[in-house]
């Protein structure tokens, strides 16, 4: 909102996707992030779960809400701190199988990295397929970093230690990592099955981040005199 120098009275909800909402980011940490940016009190604020697509999802939702009319001014983000609040905190379904009471389900609850390697059997994947793919991911978002394509996009932020001293500004993306040495990636074992393809290396990451957009229709956007980046066209 800063940097498109609107004023933030005039965004109508913040749509805030979240995968595990508890903690620092439970109690609607959409409405809790605005009033803390300083949004007047009367712009609302909603959290979302849908797992890994949760940030996605918060688009769809603000693109749905100007499509139909119902908003002219959304800003949809997302947010996770995977070192402070471990995935699957809100429930024990991924380790057990069941929901919290021990509540059966009528599917088999999964840890996202055994789906993982049963998606790659189905399909054939192979480790080194996957190991030169994820190569190319960090190299390509390295570049990407280095020729400055990245830089606006990134808001730097004060690092802090786990016992609150500060520490310096972190400017970039800590999750890319280049060089990449195809050798060391190939000796790691196997995470979630002995003769599986699924290592440290070619699987996401435990991350802290967060991002957000402003979605406005094509009129509120001119009335704001504000520059379009792009348009969503389906969903």
């Amino acid at each position: 909102v800063e940097r498109s120098g609107i004023d933030a009275g005039e965004i109508e909800d913040v749509i805030c996707g979240c995968v595990t909402p508890m903690r620092e980011q439970g109690a609607n940490v959409g409405r809790l992030g605005a009033l803390k940016a300083g949004f007047p009190i009367t712009v609302p604020g909603v959290q979302l779960n849908r797992m890994c697509g949760s940030g996605q999802q918060s688009v769809h939702f603000a693109a749905q809400a100007i499509a139909a009319g119902d908003m002219d001014c959304v800003v949809a983000c997302g947010v996770e701190s995977m070192s402070r609040v471990p995935m699957g905190s809100d429930s024990n379904a991924l380790n057990t199988g069941k929901l919290d009471g021990d509540l059966e389900m009528p599917v088999k609850m999964l840890h996202q990295g055994v789906s993982a390697e049963m998606i790659a059997e189905k399909w054939g994947l192979t480790r080194e397929e996957l190991d030169a793919f994820s190569a190319r991911s960090h190299e390509l978002c390295a570049a990407a970093t280095e020729a400055g394509y990245i830089a606006s996009q990134i808001v730097p932020m004060q690092s802090l230690s786990k016992d609150g001293a500060r520490g310096g500004m972190l400017t970039h993306d800590e999750g890319v990592r280049v060089p990449v040495d195809l050798t060391k990636m190939a000796e790691l074992k196997t995470i979630f099955r002995k003769d599986g393809v699924v290592t440290a290396s070619n699987a996401s990451q435990i991350s802290d981040g967060s991002a957000a957009v402003l979605l406005c229709s094509g009129e509120k956007a001119n009335e704001l005199g504000l520059q379009k980046r792009a348009r969503i066209v389906a969903r």
